[in-house]
């Protein structure tokens, strides 16, 4: 599990230490970085625990930035889950960036390498809504949505529900995913803003499998339906 985290770890501190000759500016425009571990956190399930992560970091300037995006799930010592994504981001209007560059699917296996394309940003009423569309060889094609919304209950106390959606154009049956709304996730995580940096949180998660997906995940004995405690620890610098 160790070397798993520092794997990680490692990838997206590269988002920190592109050499800044490549981003050379005014410093009306100076270069910025930033690196969020927004969810690393247990989930408490009725066999193993997981470890679950999502984390994305950037290195750029005010219009075009590099982001390295990784989420994944860890389970009795074996990697489960894990997609990097590497993106050029160019800032289209007020707070919304178009997205363009790769994504791997390293698990489960066989590798799945795709074209990304998304459009990233706040929507009205400050809804935070990352959006993309994915093409793969072999005709394969895939879409996701995230949505999150922030409840400052207090300055330090902060309730955040998020969504996520996948769908995909085709059957996988090697990768056990279906074609048409293939699962969904919704969460409820309640943090405490020890420092603005440093938050932890505990909350619950849903996740639901649907059609040929969740066919697949029960020919291989694996919960359509999971509903799941977490606790965790959100991290910025």
């Amino acid at each position: 599990m160790k070397k798993m985290l520092g794997t990680i770890i490692g990838l997206l501190i590269l988002t920190l230490t592109i050499p800044t000759v490549l981003f050379a500016g005014g410093k009306d425009d100076p270069l910025l970085t930033m690196l969020l571990v927004d969810q690393l956190e247990i989930r408490n399930t009725a066999g193993d625990n997981p470890l679950v992560w999502d984390a994305e970091g950037w290195v750029g300037k005010d219009l075009h930035k590099f982001w390295l995006k990784t989420d994944g799930e860890y389970v009795a010592g074996q990697l489960e889950e894990m997609e990097i994504q590497a993106l050029y981001s160019r800032a289209i209007a007020p707070f919304w960036d178009l997205q363009l560059g790769w994504r791997r699917d390293i698990r489960p296996t066989p590798n799945r390498d795709w074209l990304a394309v998304g459009f990233r940003g706040l929507a009205p009423y400050f809804f935070d809504i990352d959006s993309a569309v994915f093409i793969g060889d072999n005709g394969r094609t895939a879409a996701r949505l995230q949505a999150e919304y922030e409840f400052m209950l207090t300055q330090r106390l902060i309730l955040v529900p998020d969504l996520e959606l996948n769908l995909y154009g085709k059957d996988d049956p090697a990768t056990g995913t279906g074609s048409g709304l293939s699962d969904t996730e919704a969460g409820l995580r309640l943090r405490y803003e020890i420092r603005r940096e440093f938050a932890p949180y505990i909350g619950l998660n849903w996740t639901r499998r649907y059609g040929q997906t969740a066919d697949y995940a029960r020919a291989e004995g694996t919960d359509v339906d999971d509903f799941q405690f977490v606790s965790g620890i959100r991290v910025w610098f």
